[in-house]
């Protein structure tokens, strides 16, 4: 996710794989397969400056995989959340501030590559250290403008 290329996901991630987690991110990531996969990462990229997973520990059931991670990084681009209709529903501006959160992601695994995908992470927590929440009356001005901005584009 931080640094994989468009070849590199296809090594491990199934071409009917889908992440369920794809719903509030662009369009391009909800597709299935590798492309849709490498998209997220490519939007995450944009956002963060960093970004890295540290995995403490792994879990094999089966077909099922739990990784317990810290994502971290510094978000130097604007964050832009999707509507289901695929449109953007809010964007939070980059204020240069740094997070490490953790996250549980939940792999199923079939012939040897992802095909499918979802999380639990603490978005509350990430959103704290970020500046959004809870936000200043400034900072809510520059979501206000940073949305229109998003949904005009």
């Amino acid at each position: 996710m931080a640094r994989g290329t468009l070849a590199e996901f296809a090594e491990v991630v199934h071409p009917d794989a889908v992440n369920r987690e794809a719903a509030s991110e662009p369009p391009a990531c909800r597709g299935r397969g590798p492309a849709a996969f490498h998209a997220t990462a490519e939007w995450m990229r944009g956002i963060f400056d960093d970004l890295a997973w540290e995995v403490h520990e792994a879990v094999v059931d089966g077909d099922l995989v739990a990784v317990h991670t810290t994502m971290s990084g510094r978000q130097t681009g604007v964050f832009v959340g999707y509507g289901a209709d695929g449109r953007p529903a809010q964007a939070f501006p980059a204020r240069g501030r740094s997070f490490a959160t953790t996250q549980t992601h939940w792999l199923r695994v079939r012939d040897g590559k992802v095909v499918e995908h979802w999380a639990n992470r603490d978005d509350l927590g990430t959103s704290q250290q970020l500046g959004w929440t809870p936000p200043s009356p400034a900072y809510l001005v520059r979501v206000l403008l940073a949305t229109r901005k998003a949904r005009r584009g």
